[in-house]
């Protein structure tokens, strides 16, 4: 994608969705935390699907201790890896409770010693319970930024870094947004829906996609 591409490239998506939202349901910093922690390699629809549940009976670090690990299991049991999931949580949650008064801290490092807390949930929470412009590089970011050309790389670090460097300031906040709703329900895997991409003028994926015989 051409440096001179970018702007339209975001302004277009911007003038779409001018407030871009998570998917994940949640409350307070500490719901999207537990709901990012639980999403890895499930979908948003089946861990809100969970916590609908888990939220009104524990949404706290010591409600979810006192629910222990087995009766934290019974409510995520439908997420898969539920099992290292719900011991990971616990984990997180003792330490909320013995290490930050029961708050989810508002640095990178302090989320990423978290147990089951990686890179993408600790910028996914910094940016949506936050307000910081980071970039949570998941598989539809990872795969939107490589097929466009805005920002190529061979791992979701390298992206990261290079859609800091490449995104400009007034779009950061909410590129991580727009890029993944845009990997999620157009620029999808396997065939791009280019036919219906309001941004397919300012991408550099060849071929585009035709539209479907009606």
């Amino acid at each position: 994608m051409k440096k001179e591409s970018i702007v339209p490239f975001f302004a277009t998506l911007q003038a779409a969705n001018p407030e871009p939202e998570t998917e994940l349901e949640y409350s307070s910093p500490f719901e999207l935390l537990a709901a990012v922690l639980l999403s890895a390699q499930a979908t948003d629809v089946g861990v809100n699907k969970a916590t609908r549940k888990l939220f009104p009976v524990a949404n706290t670090p010591q409600a979810i201790l006192d629910l222990g690990l087995e009766g934290l299991e019974g409510y995520i049991k439908t997420i898969g890896l539920y099992r290292s999931k719900a011991r990971h949580l616990i984990e997180a949650c003792r330490m909320l409770v013995t290490q930050h008064g029961g708050e989810v801290p508002r640095t990178r490092e302090a989320l990423e010693a978290l147990p089951g807390v990686g890179r993408k949930t600790a910028n996914v929470v910094l940016n949506v319970a936050f307000g910081e412009p980071t970039m949570a590089v998941d598989t539809h970011i990872f795969r939107v930024s490589n097929r466009t050309g805005l920002a190529p790389g061979k791992t979701p670090l390298e992206v990261e870094l290079k859609l800091e460097k490449r995104v400009p300031a007034d779009y950061r906040l909410h590129a991580h947004h727009w890029l993944i709703l845009h990997g999620r329900y157009v620029c999808v895997a396997r065939k791009p829906r280019c036919w219906e991409c309001a941004v397919a003028a300012y991408c550099d994926f060849k071929p585009k996609t035709p539209a479907p015989a009606a």
